[in-house]
């Protein structure tokens, strides 16, 4: 450590990744980071994103960022390794982000006010020498993360890349529709709760408030009356509810139930929010 730097201070990296818990890739991960930089403290955000799913890595990340400490996240989901893909860091306010080019991070880098410099890294440097191409997280993304947790400028870990070049992050919009809101469910988590991309204001079209019904549409064409509530308990038994979740966008749910399992959802499933009036 250079003479003067910042002694006391620990750095974190938040680290996110499809790689599961069955196999030795996060422990090797961490191993490395921590090879590199032993005063690190690692968050394991998660690691059960479904394998080679970016855009579910990209919404968890986004519904995760805003409550990380500042530092270094490591996302990886990278169906493309191998390939002629990047591995890059961004540098935001607040600190780094480090992972494939693949749109796993556009989301949040756009949520956090966008970059400030964009490396590829191509450093070898500041990279373990790999026996084969298939573990750039262990060879490459990891060593990254830990060399910027150390202090070493982003610049020092590969050529400078422009920001308008990077694989973009796509996520569904809502849209109006003749007055009813056409959405789609963005997660499932472990209780089956439905997220969808909408956010409660629109259904200020409706007139709608907490206790007033929902007529919602399912992607097989059948619709069920929903109820607007304020929270699971207010559902009455087999009742489906539509609520604000905890990132503060529309939900559909049931009383611990799951709202996945009786509406058959997934993510990526079409549903349309309407007044119980609509026409159909």
């Amino acid at each position: 450590m250079a003479e003067g730097a910042d002694q006391t201070r620990v750095p974190f990296v938040s680290f996110l990744s499809d790689y599961g818990r069955a196999d030795e890739f996060v422990g090797v991960c961490h191993a490395v980071m921590l090879g590199i930089e032993p005063r690190l403290r690692i968050i394991d955000v998660t690691h059960e994103i479904a394998a080679f799913d970016v855009r579910a890595g990209g919404l968890a990340l986004v519904r995760a960022t805003q409550y990380l400490p500042e530092g270094i996240v490591l996302a990886i989901v990278d169906p493309g390794v191998g390939t002629e893909r990047r591995c890059i860091a961004v540098e935001v306010d607040n600190g780094y982000l480090v992972g494939p080019d693949n749109g796993l991070l556009a989301p949040t880098v756009a949520m956090l006010g966008g970059p400030r410099r964009v490396v590829a890294l191509t450093n070898a440097r500041y990279q373990l020498e790999a026996p084969g191409p298939t573990f750039a997280g262990r060879d490459v993304m990891a060593p990254a993360a830990a060399h910027l947790a150390a202090g070493v400028d982003i610049d020092e870990l590969g050529e400078r890349v422009d920001a308008a070049t990077l694989a973009p992050g796509l996520l569904p919009l809502p849209r109006d529709e003749n007055g009813v809101i056409v959405g789609e469910v963005l997660w499932v988590d472990r209780f089956g709760n439905c997220q969808l991309n909408i956010d409660p204001e629109l259904l200020a079209a409706f007139r709608a408030g907490p206790g007033d019904a929902l007529e919602v549409r399912l992607p097989d064409g059948s619709a069920r009356r929903g109820r607007w509530v304020h929270a699971f308990a207010d559902a009455k038994p087999s009742e489906l509810v539509v609520l604000v979740d905890s990132y503060g966008l529309c939900a559909l749910a049931y009383d611990r139930r799951s709202a996945a399992g009786e509406l058959k959802l997934r993510a990526g499933s079409a549903v349309t929010l309407a007044p119980p009036e609509a026409g159909r």
